[in-house]
């Protein structure tokens, strides 16, 4: 790092403190404003901002990783959550936004009622906010920790220390940082340099793969150079398989670096299994905070495009590069920032870190201010001091920010490797997503089989994936064998316990008024058609899935000379395009309610 790039990341960091103190003011008029910006973002802001959130610092090392050490396919662990994205466009925006709750926590009681409905918001509210929540920022704080050691910054500020406390340094400056404006201005800090990050990042992600590419020669001796690099894997495969064998046909007997259990768990299970598998978790907060229904909508299909089509492959191809330029290296994760150090120009090279810390920023900021949401919205408020002033809520909201960035800062400092703390985050999260699903469109689900399978999810994730003697180390048969037991747990429970009240039931309809055959019996009471047609919306999901996957394998297939894959894939993405649009034309016309939805 020479003089131009501290300054640049100098410049960056100035620049965004200044708009976290510019924006404190808007995000201290009240908890709907600190948490969702009074409900008023517009579909790109909100979009961008959920694509912001999912692209942090531990991104790019993370996929370095996962391609060195399994191969392209081996981001199938990310790419299959773009499934139940889509469905989230057309099936669980909208009624989220109906709903009008702050977090998804919220929503349970809503949902549910009486004492264990209430049980379950709280509950849920505090293994959201504290474990899972903090666990995620700590793998973001971690790979943040890697950059700056592998940067030299404190030695380049005179600091020598041993490698524990210049990892505690680490860890404890990035906190304060991050904090400094997530804790003032709220969501609406958040979002508001979400915007400008995520372009920063897209941009320096791309820098990085324009260098990467150079050094090797460009895309051809890239695609020749990698099985030398590293012939025990085929990590050129995008799919488990190897597409133009022999004869130009399809061969199955070169494997990729996962496994076909893996591969199976991912496909078939993961994304459904997985507890945002209705769009929960952070992006209920943009759901929440989009100006209309048709707003939530659009911003989905923003984060989607943004997220898997647009930086998918730039992340790819330094990978690839990192392998063929270190091959021996030990921490394959560090392949990334090792490159920059390498053969980015100064300048380029403090452009590029401060795009790095945008995207850190961009991703634990939301992290740290949905966890206080559900602390403030979630117990404070609900079971502490129902009747807490605005002014108290979001000074609440603030100290819960430093307590959540505390709590990840030590997760940050006692892990050592950001793709093992991103299993872990997968599957403390794994096997409640069904039952998730099923609340939506199925009035017998009550809150006591949600409670079970929230909390089965997390000891059986935890205990399979930390335990030594009931550790389960291949990763599909983890997802199916964690899936499997919350499921068994959650259904016993169901049969043994009574539903929810008529009343809680016939509200919870009013609100959503959700579509499919399990809501029978309450549309038929309240005399109110449902406000959506879920066989319809299905039916896009699929289309759009299509369109999607498509168009991303394409790319890759394409990119890298895979022209068999490319072709296909570009194919069934334009097949996929031309029946969305023809679907998109049929529309049902449900009944207006005034000031919540434009139903354009």
């Amino acid at each position: 790092m020479q003089l131009i790039d501290w300054l640049i990341v100098l410049l960056y960091l100035i620049l965004t403190m200044a708009m976290g103190l510019y924006l404190s003011r808007q995000g201290s008029k009240s908890l709907a404003d600190f948490f969702v910006s009074g409900r008023s973002l517009p579909w790109w802001l909100a979009g961008i901002s959920m694509a912001a959130t999912t692209f942090s610092i531990d991104t790019p090392l993370y996929i370095t990783g996962v391609v060195a050490n399994r191969g392209i396919a081996g981001n199938w662990e990310w790419w299959t959550f773009g499934i139940s994205h889509i469905i989230m466009v057309y099936v669980f925006a909208r009624m989220w936004r109906r709903s009008e709750v702050l977090t998804d926590a919220e929503l349970t009681e809503l949902r549910y009622g009486g004492k264990m409905g209430a049980v379950l918001r709280g509950v849920k509210a505090f293994i959201f906010a504290v474990p899972m929540n903090c666990i995620a920022i700590g793998y973001a704080m971690l790979a943040m920790v890697k950059v700056v050691e592998a940067l030299n910054i404190w030695q380049a500020l005179g600091i020598e220390a041993t490698e524990g406390n210049l990892k505690l340094l680490s860890v404890i400056g990035v906190s304060i940082f991050v904090l400094f404006y997530a804790g003032l201005a709220g969501l609406w800090g958040v979002v508001a340099t979400d915007f400008f990050q995520f372009f920063l990042a897209l941009f320096g992600a791309i820098i990085v793969a324009y260098f990467a590419l150079n050094s090797v020669g460009g895309i051809g001796e890239l695609v020749a150079k990698v099985p030398l690099a590293s012939p025990d894997k085929d990590i050129l495969s995008i799919l488990p398989v190897s597409l133009g064998g022999e004869n130009g046909l399809i061969s199955f007997s070169k494997t990729a670096g996962i496994t076909a259990s893996t591969f199976f768990a991912y496909i078939f299970i993961q994304w459904w299994s997985w507890r945002r598998s209705d769009g929960g978790g952070e992006f209920v907060q943009r759901f929440a905070a989009a100006k209309t229904e048709s707003e939530a909508e659009k911003a989905a299909w923003t984060f989607n495009i943004m997220h898997y089509v647009i930086r998918t492959w730039p992340w790819i191809l330094v990978a690839l590069a990192s392998i063929v330029l270190y091959p021996d290296l030990e921490d394959k994760e560090l392949g990334y920032p090792r490159l920059m150090l390498d053969f980015l120009p100064p300048g380029i090279l403090g452009l590029v870190v401060a795009s790095l810390l945008a995207a850190f920023m961009s991703t634990v900021s939301t992290s740290i201010n949905w966890g206080a949401s559900f602390i403030t919205n979630d117990l404070y408020l609900r079971f502490i001091k129902p009747d807490a002033s605005q002014t108290q809520l979001v000074f609440i909201g603030r100290l819960s920010s430093v307590l959540v960035t505390i709590l990840g800062a030590g997760a940050a400092f006692l892990a050592t490797d950001v793709a093992t703390v991103f299993r872990l985050v997968i599957a403390i999260g794994t096997g409640s997503g069904l039952i998730l699903i099923l609340r939506w469109f199925w009035w017998r689900i009550n809150a006591a089989a949600e409670l079970t399978a929230i909390v089965a999810s997390f000891f059986v994730g935890m205990i399979t994936s930390v335990v030594p003697l009931f550790k389960i180390e291949d990763f599909g048969l983890r997802i199916m064998f964690i899936t499997a037991c919350v499921t068994v747990l959650w259904v016993t429970v169901l049969l043994l316990t009574s539903s929810e009240s008529e009343e809680t039931l016939e509200a919870f309809y009013r609100q959503v008024r959700p579509g499919g055959p399990g809501w029978t019996k309450q549309r038929l009471k309240t005399g109110l058609p449902p406000d959506q047609d879920l066989g319809l919306d299905v039916q896009k999901a699929i289309a759009a899935i299509v369109l999607l996957l498509g168009t991303l394998l394409s790319a890759g297939g394409f990119l890298l000379l895979q022209e068999t894959l490319g072709w296909v894939c570009l194919v069934l993405a334009v097949g996929g395009g031309v029946v969305l649009r023809q679907l998109s034309k049929t529309r049902i016309l449900p009944t207006p309610r005034p000031g919540l939805d434009d139903h354009d």
